[in-house]
């Protein structure tokens, strides 16, 4: 299966420099929130020092994710979009591994500071990143079609119905919807022909879809649980991943993705909050978000 990397080209996952980060209605485990001012705004300055840029990561992620412990326990991520405290939250964090994606000496220094949990998140979402941009280069497009996507709590629900369908864990579901189109948020089709939140091309669906509508996030779900299920998931993951997108940089990149969210289920809203850069040859442009 050809799929482009929609994302990759979406996420900025492709790691470059930016200007001047269980079951759906579960009580989440909740930590003691830390005190915070009002949210950054999304054009925040980010520091530079070593020192001071992993306290700002560390102080970002630990409200963000008590941010997010409110919005599982107090809102309705099953119909509604994320709070506004938690979209400019996940944006600062955004912002920060992006920086750190693209610096390399900085990033080392910074993660020999961060608490050992928060050291272990940051490497792992850098690495990933830096493996899709090897194999993802500058879109070269004028225009990208973005729109909303599916509520985080109906996503899983989706995600989890495949799971139980065809035994392909939700976290690489939803890493590979992540991956592939910022959770169906970025709406171009590939060069290749690559289609929907899950990057079908189109003799793939027919092989694949079951009939649904490869645009349908639910349909598009079920159908890529299908094909990683053919292609020998959940017994042989990078297998059927590698079958998937014949990327080794990206099978790691989905592989690290579901290890976070399998870890931490905080992780998959806070990936879902995110929002999209697009790499571009005149440079990283932010297409979606406050």
């Amino acid at each position: 299966m050809r799929i482009c990397v929609a994302l990759a080209l979406s996420l900025a996952l492709a790691g470059c420099a930016i200007s001047d980060s269980e079951r759906e209605g579960a009580q989440p485990v909740r930590s003691s929130p830390p005190t915070v001012d009002a949210p950054p705004s999304p054009d925040a300055p980010i520091p530079r020092v070593p020192a001071a840029l992993a306290n700002r990561l560390t102080k970002t992620q630990r409200v963000l994710q008590a941010a997010i412990d409110r919005w599982r326990a107090e809102g309705d991520p099953l119909h509604r979009s994320p709070p506004r405290e938690v979209v400019l939250l996940a944006l600062h964090q955004q912002r920060i591994h992006l920086l750190l994606t693209a610096r390399v000496a900085l990033a080392k220094r910074v993660l020999a500071r961060l608490p050992d949990r928060i050291a272990a998140d940051a490497r792992a979402t850098i690495e990933a990143r830096r493996g899709l941009g090897r194999i993802t280069p500058p879109v070269r497009r004028r225009r990208f079609r973005t729109g909303p996507a599916e509520p985080a709590g109906l996503l899983l629900r989706h995600y989890r119905e495949a799971q139980r369908r065809f035994g392909v864990g939700w976290p690489v579901l939803a890493a590979v919807n992540f991956v592939e189109s910022a959770f169906g948020r970025l709406r171009n089709e590939s060069s290749a022909g690559a289609q929907g939140p899950m990057q079908f091309i189109p003799s793939t669906w027919r092989a694949y879809g079951m009939g649904g509508d490869v645009h349908d996030p639910h349909d598009a779900v079920l159908g890529a649980a299908n094909y990683l299920h053919a292609n020998g998931a959940p017994g042989d993951y990078r297998r059927a991943l590698y079958a998937y997108n014949p990327a080794s940089a990206y099978v790691n990149a989905i592989l690290g993705f579901a290890r976070q969210i399998r870890r931490d289920p905080r992780a998959y809203f806070g990936y879902y909050s995110w929002q999209v850069f697009v790499r571009t040859p005149s440079g990283v442009r932010r297409i979606t978000g406050p």
